[in-house]
């Protein structure tokens, strides 16, 4: 990953009992709030959101989504043709993909019924103070 952000690789472990997911080194000291979300449709593309003060991350616990990420230049008008990076997340491969401040995020489900966790470092009252929306088409979605 060329970007500053930073992915968490997990586990699992399967016995007779059934099997643990798992992703021991993420740190959740800073984790304020969390929420989840669901697509059960996979043509719908969720984005782009930004974040000039709130870092986040995702964690898909059903299914698998393409997470786009690109680092804003200009909150007001942001270059259309900014790098993007391109992040595949699956339940049957644990991991958390830590998101800092500066990024706008993308996604969508790649099955049906896919599921994410998200985790924030802000409380929902300044969150909505640091929301920066574009169109789903604003950037290259390839």
């Amino acid at each position: 990953m060329s970007f500053e952000v930073n992915l968490i690789c997990g586990g699992q472990h399967t016995d007779h009992r059934g099997t643990l997911y798992f992703v021991n080194d993420f740190d959740m000291s800073e984790v304020k709030r969390m929420y989840m979300i669901s697509h059960s449709d996979t043509t719908v593309r969720r984005g782009w959101r930004g974040h000039k003060l709130e870092q986040r991350w995702f964690c898909v616990v059903q299914g698998s989504f393409e997470l786009k990420l690109v680092k804003i230049d200009d909150w007001d008008k942001p270059d259309q043709n900014l790098a993007i990076e391109t992040v595949i997340l699956s339940a049957d491969n644990p991991q958390v993909i830590h998101i800092p401040v500066g990024y706008a995020t993308g996604f969508r489900a790649l099955v049906p019924d896919s599921k994410v966790m998200v985790y924030a470092d802000r409380a929902i009252a300044d969150a909505k103070l640091d929301d920066h929306l574009y169109p789903a088409d604003y950037f290259r979605w390839e």
